[in-house]
């Protein structure tokens, strides 16, 4: 079935949107998943998907209020992303690929500090009194890609 290996196409971000978009929208990306919000946000996202272009409205008309408030820089930026239609599939696909990321990393350090804990003291271990500092070494905290395995194998 080869009508089914191709089917979505998925937007191209330089094609859709402006530099300062992405970078407005790559930082909301970056954000969420650093305070482990990507389940949440992913479920947000794709219910709203089809209602962007009213939220972007929303946020013209909040936009006097909230700029009074406080002092967004990226505020025209992230509105005018959000008025395009596959700016919220975009931003879905850069929170997934981020968490896919903080995944990965967060999965090589405690593979690390399981090994650096059997090299502790029993009273260290169990106890927590006296635990040792340590240096977490530059491939646990960068771990090289893996291969992605999603895509279709040629037969």
């Amino acid at each position: 079935m080869s009508w089914w290996r191709s089917g979505a196409d998925f937007p191209d971000p330089s094609t859709v949107l402006t530099e300062e978009e992405q970078s407005v929208l790559n930082q909301v990306a970056s954000l969420t998943v650093r305070k482990g919000m990507t389940v949440p946000a992913i479920l947000f996202l794709e219910t709203v998907k089809p209602l962007n272009y009213i939220g972007s409205q929303t946020l013209v008309f909040f936009e006097p209020i909230v700029q009074s408030v406080f002092n967004f820089r990226h505020y025209d930026a992230l509105r005018t992303a959000l008025e395009k239609r596959e700016s919220i599939e975009i931003l879905l696909r850069k929170i997934e690929e981020l968490d896919a990321v903080a995944v990965r990393k967060e999965k090589a350090f405690k593979k690390w500090y399981r090994q650096e804990k059997k090299k502790w003291k029993w009273y260290q271990r169990y106890l927590g009194v006296f635990r040792p500092k340590y240096q977490v070494p530059d491939e646990v905290l960068n771990p090289p890609e893996e291969p992605d395995d999603t895509q279709a194998k040629p037969q």
